[in-house]
Order: structure tokens, then C-alpha cells, then sequence
């Protein structure tokens, strides 16, 4: 059997995405496995869950460095220490410099509650609905040196509702990130995705409908 892809997951609150992860990585033929969760903070909820799992954990507190290249530095030696293979953002509330996103290129994902490229950052369900979209979603994507808009992966559409508001729209969409989270790692670990001239490529093939999961 081939070797489980080795995934350090980087949190910063509750850790719902790495539940959905941990979840996967326990299915006997899931071809990934977390080797170390890390947060940026020692109050984020997510190292309960890891803790739960039995999976190590790290916590390297920003606060506790005078600048983000020291601090970028003490995450890359701790997954490095691990032998980590694909690293996965999920809720890290942290701003990566080039440095540290130039090192882990090609093996740094990342989830976001909107259909890239539209409402990059934050507030992402507020204003799409203040911008009246019919359809909203999340995506997985690799990261690059700019916010938000790295290599699309996988994404899911969720229909926006008349009645929505920010939270119910959010809580639709968080189930479906649940969803395409894992799906994504699962895709990389059986070597199906390479990205050519800045487009994810899905089995060699440009990713097009692929990237869309509409939800039943």
C-alpha cells in the first residue's frame, strides 16, 4: 500500500474544517494522515479536537515574536520536524509572508467561504449578500503571495436563500467546506492535481465543471 500523504493542519479558532479532516483521515482507505495540528494561539478550541484524536499538536503563539519572519520560521521548522508533505490552512488567522509561502509552495491549501475570486478576504458572506448574489460557495485552493487568489482546487455552490442572513448563509456553506476540504487533500494525495500555467489541472485535464459541486 502506498505510503499516507504526511498533512500538518494550521488552525487558529474552533477547528471545525480539521474535525472534517480527522474525520477522512479515520476511513481506513482515506490516503492522507495528520501529523501534527498547529495553532497560533493556545485558546483555539481545534487542539481539543486534535487532542481527542490523538494527534500531536504545537503551539507556536505569534504574540510571543517580534516579527513574522521568526514566527514563519518556528512553524516551517516544526513542519519540517514532522515530515510534513502538504500543509493545510484552516481558520489561520495569520497573514503568511512571501518567505514562508514561497518555501511551501505547491504544497500550502487553503479553504475560503466564497467562490474565488469573488469577496477575497474577510466579511465574505455580508457582502455577498449586500451584492445581491443568487449563489455563493466556498473554494480550496493553493495558496500564493497574494491573498486569496492562488490556484483553484475544488469549489461548492450554495444557493442564497431570500431568507438569509450572514449566519444562515454561513452555516450552509460551512457544511459544504466540510465537504470539499477533504476532498481536495484526497485529490492531491492520489497525485490527480498539477497545476500548469497558473490553472489546477484535474488527471491532466483543465479543471473547468470539475471545480463545482452543487449541493442536492
Amino acid at each position: 500500500m502506498k505510503t499516507r500523504l504526511k498533512i500538518a493542519v494550521l488552525i487558529s479558532g474552533r477547528g471545525s474544517n480539521l474535525q472534517a479532516i480527522i474525520d477522512s483521515c479515520q476511513k481506513p482507505k482515506y490516503p492522507a494522515q495528520i501529523v501534527r495540528v498547529i495553532s497560533s494561539t493556545e485558546k483555539a478550541y481545534g487542539l481539543q479536537r486534535a487532542l481527542k484524536a490523538g494527534i500531536p499538536t504545537s503551539v507556536i503563539d505569534h504574540s510571543n515574536f517580534s516579527n513574522r519572519m521568526d514566527f514563519e520560521a518556528a512553524m516551517s521548522a516544526e513542519l519540517r520536524s514532522c515530515g510534513t508533505e502538504l500543509v493545510c490552512l484552516a481558520g489561520f488567522m495569520r497573514l503568511l509572508t512571501e518567505t514562508f509561502v514561497g518555501e511551501w509552495a505547491g504544497r500550502l491549501i487553503n479553504i475560503h467561504p466564497s467562490l474565488l475570486p469573488s469577496f477575497k478576504g474577510l466579511d465574505t458572506h455580508e457582502r455577498a449578500l449586500a451584492a445581491g448574489v443568487r449563489i455563493a460557495g466556498c473554494t480550496v485552493h493553493f495558496v500564493n503571495t497574494e491573498m486569496d487568489n492562488g490556484p483553484i482546487i475544488v469549489q461548492a455552490a450554495v444557493p442564497v436563500l431570500p431568507s438569509d442572513n450572514k449566519e444562515t448563509l454561513a452555516a450552509r456553506i460551512l457544511v459544504q467546506e466540510h465537504v470539499i476540504f477533504p476532498m481536495a487533500i484526497e485529490m492531491i494525495a492520489k497525485e490527480r492535481i498539477s497545476i500548469k500555467d497558473g490553472r489546477v489541472l484535474v488527471d491532466g485535464i483543465s479543471s473547468g465543471e470539475k471545480k463545482i459541486i452543487c449541493p442536492h
